[in-house]
């Protein structure tokens, strides 16, 4: 569906010749068509336009992400952070609709721009008591750390990086900003607006004063290896916890993850907990049923 959807002729025969030669899929086409050098290569842009005008074209029902946001809402605790690795706006659009204050580390309206500061930012107002007066933290907002952009995300040689709404087509001369899929995506990933989510996302994991000690992962798959590093360093804590929920693991996966005595893995046909094997679940994995545990 992505590729249909390059406008350039010659370009897209190019990765479908690299897919057909090599047989391999669209990833590890565009690595063989990268050739090194420090600026991104016309099939780069070619693919980033046909992925988001594939995802302009959806608009899935709300329903479970909605559920999701205000049960993540409801639980009290500050600073829950979302990390996500999709392009879409489901979340962001959930918050929306059910009310609930969602930090993306973008400020103002049209055309917002980009502060990584804002997720640090906690909002409180002040209180009269008996002991005097007392902050009090008045709203506790989710925290959306899209690690690899999003629709409506551009870079602005003048303005900077900026988000825009979703369905908004770019300004001229601008960049959209999000990280395809193929290996060049972790060097991506150390320029802004990504290098200051990543940072939050090893430190959540890691260095922080006080870093998370469970992390839930939805629907991943776990084949970027920028992201499993991450992970992998986490569970050398021995207060971590990791969990994963999707319909299937290749082997190599599986093989990595499973026997880790901190990881409770389910999947439609085997699960794991603390390194031990059993069968595998016929729901739990689903984001329709996780949504309703969170």
């Amino acid at each position: 569906m992505i590729k249909d959807r390059i406008t350039d002729l010659q370009k897209r025969t190019e990765i479908q010749s690299k897919m057909n030669h090599e047989r391999v899929g669209l990833e590890q086409a565009l690595d063989l068509l990268d050739d090194g050098g420090a600026t991104d290569t016309p099939y780069y842009h070619l693919v980033i336009e046909a992925i988001a005008d594939l995802f302009l074209t959806k608009n899935p029902n709300l329903d479970v992400h909605i559920e999701f946001v205000r049960r993540l809402s409801q639980r009290g605790e500050p600073n829950v952070k979302i990390f996500s690795l999709n392009y879409d706006p489901l979340v962001e659009r959930a918050a929306e609709a059910t009310k609930v204050r969602l930090v993306d580390g973008f400020l103002g309206v049209e055309h917002a721009f980009f502060d990584a500061s804002v997720f640090e930012e906690r909002l409180f107002r002040i209180r009269g008591s008996y002991r005097g007066r007392q902050p009090d933290e008045t709203a506790k907002p989710l925290r959306l750390l899209k690690l690899h952009g999003s629709l409506g995300w551009y870079e602005c040689r003048v303005q900077g990086i900026r988000r825009c709404a979703y369905i908004s087509p770019l300004p001229n001369n601008t960049k959209r900003l999000m990280v395809p899929p193929q290996r060049r995506k972790a060097t991506d990933t150390m320029l802004l607006p990504y290098s200051a989510l990543w940072s939050i996302f090893r430190g959540c994991l890691s260095h922080n004063e006080n870093p998370i000690n469970r992390l839930a992962c939805f629907g991943y798959g776990f084949n970027d290896e920028h992201v499993n590093a991450v992970i992998e360093a986490a569970m050398a804590r021995t207060d971590f916890t990791l969990l994963i929920f999707t319909k299937e693991l290749s082997d190599t996966a599986w093989n990595r993850w499973s026997v880790k005595p901190n990881a409770v893995v389910v999947t439609e046909t085997r699960c794991s907990l603390k390194a031990m094997v059993g069968p595998g679940h016929p729901d739990l994995w689903r984001f329709e049923r996780l949504c309703k545990e969170v």
